[in-house]
């Protein structure tokens, strides 16, 4: 299968013509791990996602593929267990998007952590999470821990942990998940929506009908299985089914911060207690410090959450609790995302109470619903529910399917040697990129980002660079565009600039030079009329000043 902006017409037609063993709906990392693990499998395989893929909780999330240390406090042993192994699976299959980054904890008196249930805290989380001898935490003095960041409040301070949590592009990660699906056979696609639910004489699901959003156009999908994959959707999506059990979602909202470091010069990770004894991490990347996250409940627009005046205010009490000597105003705030996070409901509890353990639901239609859990624990949430789809089909179709195959299976771009190899790899590539016109360091930041696949984005520059379409946008950002809409299924300037990039989260001085190149560039290959084009420059602009500008509650 394809997975190109440009054959859109030949996989609607596909998706309508087919008959699939799974549908699955919802594009976010949840769903392109389930499709992952199935189509490698040999399951044939169809998933729609209403937005973009990625576009709700899995490009807003701390973008961290992290063990859950603050789950010991909740006694959630057997979730910390699983998800700090599940860590070094997700690192292993994709180094390039997941990075080791040591965490610092200061330990201040009167604090949420102790230094003694700290010691003991992460002593148990090493255990629990099977972590690697060289990762393992280290007990800091006050000075050592000072001396790992400087801008941490002296006052009763009386040391500090320092354990290994691990980075990630969460988007990107969703992205070259889905693609190593399609790879392996899934049909993929994105901004369409599933309408209603297709039903047998038994009142049994046999498929749904879905409209593209694009153009509008209605058709059916044939399933012998549907997953319900749609995060902060699972209940609306259930709520179109003849069943539905008395299960349901509880919507908490996390709130980000993007400083530049000029302003905030954070030169380690932190994670920190705040003044209602709620932790926040803050954490720099590339020249920019960005802080979060916020937990309070959520009954707004599930698909356009922002940050509302109050989430502003509450970060900026919290940096200047832990990094007093720092004088950060909403001024220097240049970004910020906001994300939705579909939590199980728990009666009475507050929203950082809520258990983040994920659940599957097996209606009586015979939808099945994936619900809650985290990014980490994705690709193990997708080997139980396909288990289960492979049990069933085998019950009802005697059809067998082998056992999962993900735990050693590299994502789209992966292919680096193993994570052991990875810088150099991105040394190697840097040097190559230099035949193609690139700087040292640019061939590194494509490398960096797209591991394995950088020697496409090499030629595409290369093309570019030897043809007579050469415009004002530069080689390195042309290569990212046109890379993006063949290989990566990109149909709006906010896919690219949000989801691919993470430039409008990250780099905004960079988006308002080019925002306009981009949307003038893709209007040509994509051949938007007048209209179109001025309708995506509008929906940039506004999500631009969004992420400037709190929302007034």
């Amino acid at each position: 299968m394809t997975f190109s902006n440009l054959q859109r017409k030949e996989t609607l037609e596909t998706l309508g013509t087919e008959q699939f063993d799974l549908a699955i709906i919802g594009g976010g990392i949840t769903g392109a791990g389930i499709a992952l693990d199935a189509a490698s499998r040999g399951m044939k395989v169809a998933l729609i996602d209403m937005q973009d893929f990625a576009a709700g909780t899995s490009s807003r999330s701390t973008k961290l593929v992290h063990g859950g240390l603050r789950y010991l406090k909740q006694f959630e042993v057997k979730l910390v267990a699983e998800v700090g192994k599940e860590r070094a699976i997700v690192y292993e299959n994709g180094p390039h998007v997941t990075t080791p980054e040591r965490m610092l904890l200061p330990i201040h008196k009167g604090g949420t952590f102790g230094k003694f249930s700290t010691n003991i805290g992460l002593r148990v989380y090493d255990f629990l999470a099977g972590v690697k001898k060289a990762e393992r935490r280290i007990m800091l003095s006050p000075k050592e821990t000072l001396e790992k960041e400087p801008l941490i409040k002296k006052e009763g301070l009386k040391g500090g942990g320092y354990y290994v949590e691990y980075r990630t592009d969460d988007a990107r990660l969703t992205i070259e998940v889905l693609k190593k699906a399609v790879e392996h056979g899934a049909t993929a696609i994105n901004y369409v929506k599933a309408d209603r639910f297709l039903y047998d004489h038994n009142e049994k699901i046999v498929g749904l009908e879905a409209t593209d959003l694009q153009s509008s156009h209605t058709f059916s999908i044939k399933a012998t299985k549907v997953i319900n994959a749609a995060g902060p959707w699972v209940d609306e999506v259930r709520k179109k089914d003849l069943t539905m059990n008395n299960k349901q979602l509880r919507l908490t909202k996390g709130v980000h911060v993007v400083i530049d470091q000029l302003k905030f010069p954070l030169k380690q990770a932190v994670y920190f207690d705040t003044p209602d004894g709620r932790m926040v991490f803050a954490i720099p990347r590339n020249g920019k410090a960005y802080v979060g996250t916020t937990d309070t409940f959520f009954d707004g627009d599930t698909a356009n959450p922002k940050m509302t005046t109050e989430d502003r205010d509450y970060i900026l009490k919290s940096i200047k609790f832990m990094f007093p000597n720092i004088d950060i105003t909403a001024q220097d705030i240049e970004s910020s995302w906001a994300g939705v996070r579909p939590l199980i409901f728990e009666k009475g509890k507050d929203p950082s109470e809520i258990s983040r353990k994920d659940e599957i639901w097996e209606g009586e239609s015979g939808l099945i619903t994936m619900a809650g859990g985290k990014l980490t624990g994705y690709r193990k949430m997708a080997e139980t529910v396909v288990d289960l789809v492979g049990k069933r089909l085998k019950e009802e179709q005697e059809i067998s399917f082998p056992s999962s195959k993900t735990k050693t299976l590299k994502i789209s771009g992966g292919e680096v040697g193993g994570s052991h190899n990875l810088e150099g790899f991105i040394e190697q590539k840097s040097e190559e990129g230099i035949q193609y016109g690139f700087t040292k360091e640019e061939g590194k930041v494509l490398a960096r980002q797209y591991g394995s696949n950088v020697d496409a984005l090499f030629k595409i520059a290369h093309d570019y660079k030897n043809s007579q379409k050469q415009s004002a946008i530069p080689a390195m950002l042309y290569a990212q565009l046109i890379y993006s809409i063949h290989e990566e299924m990109v149909s709006t300037p906010l896919d690219f600039l949000v989801r691919r990039t993470g430039a409008l989260f990250f780099d905004i001085d960079w988006v308002l030079k080019w925002k306009e190149e981009v949307v003038n560039s893709m209007s040509e290959i994509l051949n938007w009329s007048k209209d179109e084009k001025l309708r995506y420059l509008t929906e940039l602009e506004k999500e631009i000043k969004d992420a400037y500008i709190p929302r007034e509650v």
